[in-house]
């Protein structure tokens, strides 16, 4: 089991879903999941709205190590003109690495 997982939340409007998931599917994912230290990566859809307004769009990223999403493999696998040019399209992009507890 892995120690530690990152997790993106993101939204984004509707008239860029279609271009937001192919992105995400052919390239985000598949590059960050081939960062050394990472174990897997999974997307999610909200299916219930629940409460506050939490974001329709989650993926987490098993890992080794915590530091990974601070190095410069991570943000070379990240850090595209087309994910830039996504990012300009998100309305909410929050996220982090959390710890397993003992």
């Amino acid at each position: 089991m892995a120690k530690y997982i990152h997790v993106a939340q993101i939204e984004v409007p509707a008239e860029h879903e279609a271009e937001f998931n192919s992105l995400y599917d052919s390239e985000h994912v598949p590059r960050i999941t081939g960062v050394p230290g990472v174990i897997s990566g999974r997307r999610y859809k909200l299916d219930d709205a629940g409460w506050g307004g939490v974001p329709r769009y989650l993926a987490i990223y098993e890992l080794e190590s915590g530091d990974l999403p601070h190095t410069k493999a991570w943000e070379e696998a990240a850090e595209t003109p087309t994910w830039h040019a996504m990012r300009k399209k998100m309305t909410v992009r929050q996220g982090g690495t959390f710890k397993v507890m003992d």
